[in-house]
């Protein structure tokens, strides 16, 4: 009597019963059908398998009757990653577009499908998101003009021009070769979650925030009645909310006051109909950046920002 073979160490592909539920792509044999170069004809299917049983895998592809195929006539296959969520699949360009929301006094300016944006009326320091130009694509100019315009968009303006890169992007590549210096003091992931997912890993949490809102911006601050605890901001862009400038005073960290603001600014969010949460935060923040991937806040791409040459 012979036993079957564990498809596993046939060396033709990594299938069997072990990837029932997972995503595979098979390519499999057409019965019948010749292919292009003469010999038998084959075609590629990928799906979620969902049973491998009496020589016969049945895999239900994303769109379509679920197809199944005899064992014996699949030639290669592997299981796959999942298939992104649908946020994870905004391009690196729209999710960018939706920091503009954060300052309630921005100015912004095409450049193509590049955004030169400066804030008006800066409060405090001046943020490089606020200031800089949004270099995600092409900016319609040879590099050379347009890298001019930003200069002189931001000379006129009398601020330092930057321009935000994605990280490891053609248009980095570019602005390199173009003779611009990278600073490293602002690289940083975009990072985002469902709210709903985001909310629930927060859990339960004490009702220490208070809120105050202006139109599609908040600000949640924790306080003593003087002195401020701990604080963040958020502003609602369509269903995405962005979240930033969470600040903890250093003598009252580890107290789970950042978790209690950003918990009153994903509540408030929800209420406006935001279904998506995003942020920045810093490379170099790894307190921060192991406190978001607790939360599901997964990274989405980098950035770098780059300054002319002197």
């Amino acid at each position: 009597m012979t036993t079957e073979q564990d498809p596993r160490e046939t060396g033709q592909h990594l299938l069997g019963p072990h990837v029932v539920g997972q995503r595979v792509v098979v390519r499999r044999l057409l019965r019948g059908e010749t292919g292009p170069s003469g010999g038998p004809a084959m075609t590629d299917l990928l799906g979620v398998c969902l049973s491998w049983a009496d020589g016969l895998c049945v895999v239900q592809p994303e769109t379509g009757d679920a197809v199944t195929i005899p064992v014996a006539d699949i030639v290669s296959g592997k299981p796959v990653p999942p298939r992104p969520s649908v946020r994870m699949r905004v391009s690196s360009r729209d999710a960018e577009l939706h920091t503009a929301s954060l300052f309630a006094t921005i100015e912004t300016a095409p450049l193509g499908a590049w955004v030169l944006r400066s804030e008006t009326e800066p409060v405090g320091r001046l943020r490089r998101r606020a200031n800089s130009c949004l270099a995600f694509g092409d900016p319609d100019l040879p590099l050379p003009q347009a890298l001019d315009a930003v200069r002189s968009f931001y000379d006129a303006r009398s601020r330092p021009a930057y321009v935000q890169v994605e990280a490891d992007s053609p248009e980095e590549s570019a602005v390199r070769e173009a003779g611009w210096v990278h600073d490293p003091t602002g690289d940083a992931e975009l990072r985002l979650a469902g709210l709903s997912q985001v909310r629930r890993r927060i859990g339960r949490v004490p009702d220490l925030a208070s809120l105050e809102v202006d139109g599609t911006r908040a600000a949640a601050t924790i306080s003593d009645g003087g002195t401020v605890w701990a604080r963040g901001d958020a502003a609602v862009d369509g269903d995405w909310i962005g979240v930033h400038g969470i600040e903890v005073d250093p003598a009252h960290r580890r107290q789970g006051l950042a978790t209690a603001v950003l918990a009153e600014l994903a509540s408030w969010g929800a209420e406006q109909g935001a279904t998506t949460v995003w942020l920045h935060v810093e490379t170099g923040n790894t307190p921060a950046r192991t406190w978001y991937d607790a939360l599901g806040l997964a990274p989405h791409h980098g950035c770098r920002y780059f300054t002319p040459p002197t």
